[in-house]
């Protein structure tokens, strides 16, 4: 069943019915082509979609932040164990590579042994991995670790084994990681290597520091973008520089742990990519799933094989695909009521014009037999009145059925319905007579006078009321209204129509001094073909469609019609009140 009942009335902004044009950006019209229209939210189908396409970039973007704070720590941790080095290096030379046993004067003029010194440089920088240069105190390169390596044949003290049988796939992802490594922001701040190409210590940056008496560490990159260490330190004796040992050691282990942590990373992005697919066969079940369920159940429908209330309900998703069952089953809903609707109509259209043909029948029939003059003029009487009477069904009856579809296409605007209201006595009146108006205190009367019987509108303070809707339609559901009030009213009787605003509703009440309506047929009156007509007028000169065409139209507006008896002090009938509810806008114009 519907959401909705008959009381709800509400022009809220889901409702379907009103169609007030406006006229919208450009940027706005956009964004609801993209956002699908201006009423959308992000729904738990939304979340669910972007969750997991998120999921693996969010994955890969924390890897490469991961990777390079590790390699700023990689960096730091090996600058570390490089100064010790270059501590250890220079204490080593100091000691073996620097004359011990002559005077100050002769330490002075050539402190250094080279031939030494480069024995030394040769022997460390092999056991080291590193390249080894020193200086004498002039600056001047004295011995080179690579030089001496390539001059004799020098066995480093002792070496370390390495596994290096690694898959090539391994290696691919580490080379990969140099990638990723070089483009980050901490990468290209490193300044570029320009390897050993002076023997003067003036050119080295460390050493030029280090004939100052201070120890000096960098970090640079060189042409292939690996990362190099250099190191310088002064050797010192009896408190005299005698010479400058520099460290340049390349910073391949740093790669080699950035290649291990990139195929962690790697390893743990594939495992979130597997994930992200079975998250996604998943979320393609979840929407794929129920949308077939629904196109089945549609194509059932349209097939004939079942009603509406087969029709899954997903309400509980919360989402779109349950919104989109809720809208399915209205549809469907609507679809059987309407044509339920079109089955009692065509019913009640046939026994109604079935009436009329048979009393035709019979007259016509009777004509032919009889002799007398005044029974053939009387016969002749019926007839016409039947005909009449078929015309008037007929015509009603075309207006009923064409009413649904002409309502859908009337298109819903603000309507002062005060002064439909004014209108609508001023229709009554005296052509020279409209326009009048009398005043009583705060209320503004509006009376006209109708076969005898007065009408007398009653609107309510505070400005004109305004509704959303059809005006002609509006002003046709008060004329059937007032014309079935008349028909049930004496002479010098009164029928009172008044207005009231309670929040965002307006009631119309039209009071009648007539009979009433019989208590069993309050719900039925407002049925096609209903009628139930004073005993003064001739039968058949209503269709009974009337009221049904007032409540079409009513509902159309979302508004609601009843039916109900007016009733004195002691509980005696005093006529019939209909009760019409729209809802109600601000005017035009008018800030909200």
């Amino acid at each position: 069943m519907k959401r909705s009942t008959e009381l709800d009335t509400g022009t809220g902004k889901n409702n379907r019915w009103f169609r007030v044009g406006t006229q919208r950006g450009e940027i706005d019209q956009l964004i609801d082509l993209y956002w699908g229209g201006p009423e959308r939210r992000i729904t738990g189908l939304t979340v669910r979609i972007i969750g997991v396409n998120v999921l693996a970039l969010f994955s890969l973007l924390l890897g490469i932040v991961y990777l390079g704070q590790y390699q700023t720590g990689l960096i730091s941790a090996k600058l570390e164990i490089f100064e010790n080095e270059i501590y250890l290096v220079t204490a080593a030379l100091s000691e073996g590579a620097v004359q011990g046993h002559l005077s100050d004067e002769e330490r002075a003029t050539d402190p250094l042994l080279k031939d030494e010194a480069k024995n030394m440089v040769g022997r460390l920088g092999a056991t080291l991995g590193s390249r080894i240069l020193i200086f004498d105190a002039n600056g001047v390169l004295v011995a080179d670790s690579e030089v001496s390596q390539s001059e004799k044949e020098i066995s480093p003290l002792f070496r370390v084994v390495k596994d290096n049988e690694k898959l090539q796939s391994v290696e691919i992802l580490k080379d990969m990681a140099g990638f990723i490594v070089s483009l980050l922001p901490e990468h290209d701040t490193l300044p570029l290597y320009r390897g050993i190409l002076s023997k003067y210590a003036r050119d080295y940056p460390d050493a030029l520091e280090a004939l100052k008496r201070r120890v000096s560490i960098s970090v640079w990159r060189d042409s292939q973008d690996e990362i190099i260490l250099t190191g310088a330190m002064s050797m010192v004796d009896n408190g005299q520089i005698v010479g400058v040992v520099m460290l340049v050691s390349e910073g391949k282990d740093i790669n080699e742990a950035l290649g291990d942590a990139w195929f962690d990373i790697v390893m743990i992005f594939l495992v979130t990519l597997l994930i992200t697919i079975l998250l996604s066969i998943y979320l393609s079940g979840v929407i794929a799933q129920p949308l077939r369920k629904l196109a089945s159940a549609a194509e059932n429908v349209r097939k004939g094989k079942m009603k509406y209330t087969e029709i899954p309900d997903m309400s509980d998703r919360h989402d779109e695909i349950g919104e989109l069952s809720l809208v399915l089953r209205d549809m469907t809903q609507a679809l059987w009521d309407r044509m339920d609707t079109i089955e009692a109509f065509a019913s009640d259209v046939s026994h109604e014009i079935k009436n009329p043909l048979t009393s035709l029948k019979s007259a016509i029939e009777t004509a032919s037999v009889v002799k007398k003059k005044a029974d053939l003029d009387k016969l002749l009487g019926i007839i016409q009145h039947d005909v009449e009477r078929l015309d008037r069904l007929i015509t009603d009856i075309s207006t009923a059925s064409k009413l649904d579809a002409a309502l859908s296409r009337e298109t819903f605007e603000p309507v002062n319905l005060s002064k439909l209201l004014r209108d609508l006595v001023d229709m009554y009146k005296n052509p020279l007579e409209r326009g009048d108006v009398s005043s009583s205190g705060d209320h503004a009367l509006h009376e006209a006078v109708k076969d005898g019987v007065l009408i007398r509108v009653t609107l309510p303070p505070g400005g004109d009321v305004w509704v959303v809707g059809s005006a002609g339609r509006l002003i046709q559901v008060f004329q059937n209204i007032l014309s079935n009030a008349l028909s049930f009213s004496t002479v010098k009787g009164k029928i009172t129509i008044a207005a009231e605003v309670k929040g965002k509703r307006v009631t119309v009440y039209i009071d009648d001094e007539g009979p009433g309506i019989p208590e069993s047929k309050l719900g039925a009156i407002f049925e096609r073909f209903y009628s139930e007509r004073p005993q003064h007028e001739d039968y058949g000169k209503h269709s009974g469609l009337g009221l049904s065409i007032c409540k079409q139209i009513v509902m159309a507006h979302k508004g609601l019609i009843y039916a109900d008896n007016v009733m004195d002090r002691g509980g005696v009938v005093k006529g019939a009140r209909f009760a019409v509810i729209l809802n109600t806008v601000k005017a035009p114009g008018k800030e909200e």
